[in-house]
């Protein structure tokens, strides 16, 4: 009988984490974010986990190649610093290498780190006097957050190492109900290799190591009176070789299989009260929305942060479910033109609005977003790359995304908190008429 719709989910999730081992860090990692959680759910803090950076896919056990992506987990280690800013206490699941919150000002820079650098007096090293007020304002940043016991830092590294991790912090957070917050920044990897697939040792470029790694079989041909014919010449080709005369004679074709979407999993089971935002990355400013809209309605989870890749830095989108989009961007870039113009925009809900609402609505929350620093409603389009700036912004946009989501946590904390005391009064008033009855 095939399983039902229902199943399906939890078995592909048996199925996956089965077949594909954990990291042997994985219970010294549980140990240490359950103290955490513990730790600040007694103290009443809200505990948010940051994911990031981007995940790898092993094409061999003993791993030499290996498929990845272009993520340096800037979004995740930028994000981290905001949310402690604002309050949280900050799980930080990372890429192994990726950027981490507070050094990354230093290990992603331009210049060697050793430039910010000099030697004082008596041998001791001491910042330059032109970078020492910024690095003594991060230091003592990053030392608040240590000293306090406000982050924890996990790494991995593959996308099997992610998903055993995410399940497993997921599963603890499940105690914090509507304080935790699930900020799912990494980029994972939509495709991986079986294990039951995975070559052993390195995977050969060429036939060279074929004599060695064959000739039992060969020597067994032999014996059996099936040997006797020519052999085929090892393969001299190799990557330093640049003539053409010696051709190539082995192709590198992978099958991966898709990784299983656990974000229902997530949003069902792992940590089902917690707030959960996922990202959705796009190149094609056509579908950015309507893929973000798409995830909500599959996987029914609480925000899509939907960005472009031409310009992530400077606008993302916040897609909720009953909610208008909600474009954030950077100040200075907030009157550019759209990369698109239209009469009418669409909500999460199908309502549209017409241009002279949007302009009323736009009069109405002017003054809101200047003090905030957020272009709401200047335009539900995406901005026209061409026209945007050479180089950086002249601030973070987490600097604008984590405090709009802390919002949407505060809205979201007191509807469950409502939802419980509405379900408290009709479980009394249901105690009361039977007790009447009854008397």
């Amino acid at each position: 009988m095939a399983p039902s719709a229902e199943a399906t989910p939890t078995a592909d999730e048996d199925q996956y984490f089965h077949s594909n081992p954990p990291p042997k860090a994985l219970p010294e990692h549980i140990a240490q974010a359950q103290a955490f959680i513990d730790l600040h759910a007694a103290a009443n803090r809200r505990v948010v986990l940051v994911t990031s950076g981007g995940t790898t896919v092993p094409l061999e056990k003993q791993t030499v190649r290996f498929i990845d992506n272009f993520s340096a987990g800037t979004r995740g280690a930028t994000s981290a610093e905001y949310f402690l800013e604002s309050g949280y206490a900050v799980i930080f699941l990372h890429r192994q290498f990726s950027l981490l919150p507070y050094s990354r000002h230093y290990s992603h820079a331009t210049d060697c780190f050793l430039d910010f650098l000099d030697e004082g007096e008596g041998g001791i090293v001491i910042a330059k006097p032109a970078f020492n007020d910024t690095m003594l304002s991060v230091l003592r940043k990053y030392q608040t957050a240590t000293r306090n016991k406000l982050l924890l830092t996990l790494p991995f590294v593959t996308i099997g190492d992610y998903l055993h991790e995410l399940r497993a912090i997921a599963r603890l957070m499940h105690r914090l109900g509507p304080h935790g917050l699930l900020y799912l920044a990494a980029a994972a990897s939509d495709f991986f290799l079986p294990q039951d697939r995975m070559a052993e040792h390195k995977i050969q470029s060429t036939d060279a190591a074929d004599s060695v790694t064959n000739k039992s079989n060969q020597k067994k041909d032999n014996v059996d009176g099936g040997g006797g014919g020519a052999t085929t010449r090892d393969e001299e080709f190799d990557n330093f070789d640049s003539t053409t005369k010696v051709p190539r004679s082995k192709r590198l074709i992978v099958d991966l299989d898709p990784v299983p979407k656990f974000l229902k999993n997530l949003v069902d089971g792992w940590a089902p009260q917690c707030m959960i935002v996922s990202f959705k990355l796009e190149t094609d400013p056509g579908i950015l929305v309507h893929k973000a809209k798409k995830a909500l309605d599959r996987y029914s989870h609480n925000l899509v942060i939907g960005n472009l890749l031409s310009t992530r830095k400077w606008e993302v989108v916040f897609v909720a479910p009953g909610r208008p989009d909600k474009w954030i961007r950077i100040p200075s870039v907030a009157s550019l033109k759209t990369s698109s113009s239209s009469t009418t925009t669409t909500t999460s809900t199908g309502h549209k609005r017409s241009v002279s609402e949007m302009e009323g609505t736009k009069s109405q929350q002017q003054q809101q977003q200047q003090q905030h620093g957020v272009a709401q409603f200047a335009e539900d389009k995406p901005l026209d790359p061409a026209l945007l700036p050479e180089g950086d912004p002249d601030v973070a946009i987490e600097s604008l995304i984590i405090p709009a989501l802390e919002e949407l946590h505060t809205a979201h904390i007191r509807d469950a908190e409502e939802k419980v005391v509405g379900e408290n009064g009709r479980k009394n008033d249901a105690g009361g008429e039977k007790a009447a009855v009854v008397a």
